[in-house]
C-alpha cells in the first residue's frame, strides 16, 4: 500500500514556539513541515530559511497562498530552502502559470489550494494542463467550526485526477483514517498536533492511522454540526466568551452552589416577580435535559423552592436559571441540584400565573429564546443563540485545546503567559480608529 505523508502545519505567530514543536514531532512521523500562512504573515521567509536550517533533509512548503506576482514569490520562497509553494486557486491563471514556470526554473513544486474554488470539479482538469504538481483540498476554520470537513471533496476529486491530493482542515485521528481510505497522498495535521499536550505522542498516534487505516478515537480536535451537548460539555463559560468575541454571560445571574455545570437547550418564562405559576407548569413543558430560564424582572419574591426543585429534579431537567429570586436554598444544595439566580429570598410570591411559557425573553439586555442552548458554570450563565450553537460550541473547543498548549509550555519551560505568548511583541500599535 502507498505511504501516506503526514503534512505538519505550522500556523503559528512565533518562530519559537513553531520551531520547538517540529522538533518535538518531526522524529515521530512528520514526512513535509509546512511554514502555515499565519507564520509567513507575521515572521516573514526568515521562518522557512530557519525551518531549513534545522531541517536540513526535510520537505519544506512555504504557504504561501499566492494570490498575484507569482514569479517573484516563487522565487523568493524557493531561495529561503521551500520545496514547495502553495498558491490560491482563486488567482488568475497567468499566476498560476507564472508560479508554476518560476517553480521549474527554480527546482521546486506548486501546490494549488483549492480553498474558496467554487467547482474543484471542473477546475482540477485545468491545473492539470496548466502543469501544476499537487492540488490541496482544503476546508477552512471558519468552516469548520461549522461543521465542515474536506473529505466530500477529497472524494469528488480523487477519481478524476491523477496529480497527488493533500488534504486538511480540521482532521485528527478519527478523520485522518477516512482521509486515507478516500485516496489522500497527503494528510495535512495543524491542531491535533500542535495543540496537543505532548505532540510527540499525538504525532505517532497520527503517523499509525496513516499507516494502518484504523482510526484511534479522541475526545478533543472534534468539530460538529451535530453534537452540541458532547462538545459543550467539555468546555467552559469561559471558553465561549474567548470563542466568540468576548461575549458576556447574562449579568448578575450567580450560581446557587458552586462547583456545578449544566448545559441544554432553554424552555423560556416571563413571568412576574414572584409569580411562581409559570416557573412551576415549565416543569411539565421541559424535556429531560433542558434548562428553565425564568424572567421576573430581577426582582423578590421568590419564585423557585424546594417543591419545584424536587419536581424539575424528578424530571430530568438539566438546571435552572432564575432573573429574580430563589429560596429553599439549604435543600437545593442538598440535592445538588443547578441553580443560577439574581436574588436568595425567604418570603415567596403567590401563582397568579401572569406570564407565558416558550416565548422569547430578555435578560441582562440579551435577547433568549426558545431552544436557544444555555452553558452555565462557577463563572455565569452564557447564552447561545440556536442557529449559532455549534459554531460556538467548536470556537469554545478550539480555545480549550490552544489554552491546554499553552498551559503545558508554561510547566514545561517554568516560563509565563506573558513570555510564552510573546505578549509585549503583540500589544497594539497606533491609533483607534473612531466610528
Amino acid at each position: 500500500m502507498k505511504k501516506t505523508q503526514l503534512q505538519l502545519a505550522l500556523d503559528f505567530l512565533e518562530f519559537s514556539r513553531a520551531l520547538e514543536m517540529a522538533k518535538a514531532s518531526v522524529p515521530h512521523g512528520v514526512d513535509i513541515i509546512e511554514a502555515g500562512t499565519p507564520l509567513i504573515k507575521s515572521e516573514g521567509l526568515d521562518c522557512v530559511r530557519n525551518l531549513r536550517s534545522a531541517f536540513p533533509n526535510s520537505l519544506i512548503v512555504a504557504d504561501m497562498k499566492t494570490m498575484d506576482a507569482g514569479k517573484i514569490e516563487t522565487e523568493c520562497a524557493a531561495k529561503a530552502g521551500a520545496n514547495y509553494i502553495t498558491v490560491s486557486g482563486t488567482a488568475s491563471p497567468s499566476t498560476i502559470v507564472e508560479c508554476v514556470e518560476s517553480a521549474k526554473h527554480y527546482g521546486i513544486k506548486v501546490a494549488i489550494d483549492l480553498l474558496g474554488v467554487k467547482d474543484p470539479a471542473a477546475f482540477v482538469p485545468e491545473l492539470e494542463k496548466m502543469g501544476v504538481h499537487q492540488i490541496n483540498v482544503h476546508c477552512p476554520i471558519d468552516a469548520q467550526m461549522q461543521g465542515e470537513d474536506p473529505l466530500a471533496t477529497l472524494i469528488l476529486l480523487r477519481p478524476i485526477t491523477s496529480l497527488p491530493i493533500a488534504v486538511a482542515g480540521g482532521l485528527n485521528s478519527e478523520t485522518s483514517a477516512k482521509a486515507v481510505e478516500a485516496g489522500a497522498d497527503i494528510v495535512i495535521i495543524g491542531g491535533a498536533i500542535t495543540k496537543a499536550v505532548n505532540p510527540g505522542e499525538a504525532t505517532g498516534v497520527l503517523r499509525k492511522v496513516l499507516d494502518t487505516g484504523v482510526a484511534v478515537e479522541t475526545q478533543l480536535f472534534k468539530r460538529s454540526k451535530l453534537d452540541i451537548r458532547d462538545i459543550l460539555s467539555k468546555v467552559s463559560t469561559s471558553n465561549i466568551s474567548d470563542g466568540t468575541h468576548r461575549q458576556p454571560c447574562l449579568e448578575g445571574i450567580r450560581p446557587l452552589l458552586t462547583g456545578l455545570f449544566a448545559c441544554g437547550p432553554a424552555v423560556t418564562v416571563k413571568t412576574m416577580p414572584g409569580d411562581w405559576a409559570k416557573p412551576v407548569q415549565a416543569i411539565d413543558v421541559a424535556k429531560p435535559g433542558e434548562i428553565i430560564v425564568i424572567d421576573a424582572c430581577g426582582q423578590p419574591p421568590a419564585l423557585w423552592g424546594e417543591l419545584a426543585t424536587e419536581s424539575a429534579k424528578g424530571k430530568g431537567i438539566a438546571g435552572v436559571v432564575v432573573n429574580g429570586a430563589v429560596r429553599d436554598t439549604h435543600v437545593i444544595r442538598e440535592h445538588h441540584f443547578p441553580v443560577w439566580s439574581k436574588q436568595v429570598t425567604s418570603h415567596a410570591g403567590d401563582p397568579h400565573g401572569l406570564g407565558e411559557i416558550n416565548i422569547p425573553i430578555v435578560i441582562s439586555g440579551q435577547l433568549i429564546e426558545p431552544g436557544d442552548w444555555i452553558v452555565a458554570d462557577d463563572d455565569g450563565v452564557m447564552v447561545l443563540p440556536a442557529a449559532k450553537a455549534a459554531e460556538m460550541a467548536n470556537r469554545a473547543l478550539n480555545v480549550l485545546e490552544a489554552e491546554n498548549r499553552i498551559r503545558q509550555e508554561i510547566i514545561d519551560h517554568a516560563s509565563t503567559l506573558a513570555k510564552v505568548v510573546n505578549l509585549s511583541k503583540w500589544e497594539k500599535k497606533g491609533g483607534f480608529i473612531a466610528g
